[in-house]
């Protein structure tokens, strides 16, 4: 034998192989959404089998995604306005939990009619 001596590997089971090829995909393929979802212009020549090309949005996309842009900060702005007013009563309800009123907030009208005192018999 010469001086070089090749090592062994280790015997590796199909699901670990299978495992292998999904995390070098899934790698490959971020690259690639990562790549496509920017707005430069980039090409993307994959074994010269096919050829992918994007551009930046042209005037009537960008005229689009800011009427989306706007009905996302409207809708954000009415749920951060209701929850607003959902705080708002939840700290009048806990103030009024903690301190308890001794006047009633509304006026009710009871009438009390004094009732007479028991006569005591009288002890002879």
């Amino acid at each position: 034998m010469s001086g070089l001596t090749a090592g062994k590997l280790e015997d590796y089971s199909v699901d670990q192989l299978a495992g292998a090829i999904v995390l070098i995909l899934g790698a490959v393929g971020s690259l690639l959404l990562v790549v496509w979802q920017s707005k430069c212009h980039c090409k993307v020549n994959l074994c010269y089998i096919f050829q992918c090309e994007r551009r930046p949005p042209n005037e009537e996309e960008m005229k689009t995604l800011k009427d989306q842009a706007k009905k996302q900060n409207d809708k954000l702005k009415k749920i951060n306005k209701k929850e607003e007013d959902i705080l708002e009563k939840e700290e009048e309800i806990l103030d009024e939990v903690a301190t308890p009123r001794l006047v009633p907030k509304k006026n009710i009208s009871v009438d009390i009619q004094p009732q007479p005192e028991p006569e005591l018999e009288k002890l002879v």
